[in-house]
Parts: structure tokens; sequence; C-alpha cells
């Protein structure tokens, strides 16, 4: 018994990672579209553990603005990002395998563990996430943290 609910749990709590990714995405396209589809990209150096750098594309004036405040100093709030990755190499990150859907990138505290890689692991395990490795493809490095704002490619 005491199995089963922990697999209940954890499909639970998988689901609402996958929501909590969802929902501002989808709120950003209806209430916000219009003035969103006018924002330019923007894009930013990230590190974690390993030290490996990886680039993240940013489009929501929101999540910018507050990943500038993160590289200024301005705030320290939300320093980690979380999104949904997309298994194939984007043009401003040509040295990995994946990169965020920029439309579901956004800034946290805190996460449950099972979005929780490196940036080396992601890709080499990049052929398992989505399963039990990165449920639904959304990854949350804890030690993920912006060093700089990059021009675009």
């Amino acid at each position: 018994m005491r199995h089963l609910f922990t697999k209940a749990a954890s499909l639970a709590a998988v689901a609402m990672l996958a929501f909590t990714v969802a929902q501002p995405a989808q709120a950003t396209q209806t209430r916000e579209g219009a003035r969103n589809a006018a924002v330019a990209p923007a894009y930013f150096e990230m590190t974690d553990i390993t030290r490996s750098t990886f680039i993240v594309k940013l489009v929501n004036e929101r999540e910018i603005n507050h990943a500038r405040d993160l590289v200024s100093g301005a705030t320290d709030d939300e320093p980690h990002v979380i999104g949904r990755i997309v298994k194939r190499s984007a043009g401003y990150n040509p040295q990995w395998s994946f990169h965020y859907d920029p439309q579901t990138v956004q800034f946290f505290n805190y996460t449950i563990e099972v979005c929780d890689a490196t940036v080396p692991y992601v890709e080499d395990h990049l052929d398992e996430a989505g399963g039990a490795f990165l449920p639904g493809n959304v990854f949350c490095p804890w030690t993920s943290t912006l060093v700089r704002e990059v021009p675009a490619p």
C-alpha cells in the first residue's frame, strides 16, 4: 500500500509541475498576446554546478525584466530557471542537443526534485527525457544561475 501511495504522489507531483509550467505560457498568449508579440527576445547565459554554460532565450517581457534584475543584482528572488526542453539544437545554443522552449521559461526558488539535473547530464541522457527522467520534458536545474545577458545571434 505504501508503494502505491508513493507512486500516486509522484504522478500527482509531475502533473502539478506540468500544469504549473504550462499555465503561464498559455496565460501570456491570451492576456498579453499582442503586447508580448512586440517584445524582442533576450538571451542570457546560464551556468550550473558543473560550470557548463547554456544560453536561455526569453520572449516574455516579465521574465526578461526579471532576468535582467537577477543579472544586475537588483533581486535575488527566484534565481533558478525552469521550463520545457525541446530535444533539438538551437542556433543560439549550438553546443547542446536541446534548448528551452522560450514560451515556457520561468524562474523559481524551490521546486520538486524530479526535474532537477545538470546541463551535461541532460545532454548525456536526452533520449530518456520526457519519461521517468524529466517528466513532461520539464527541466529545473536547482543550481542554475544567470551569468549575463548576451547579444542576440
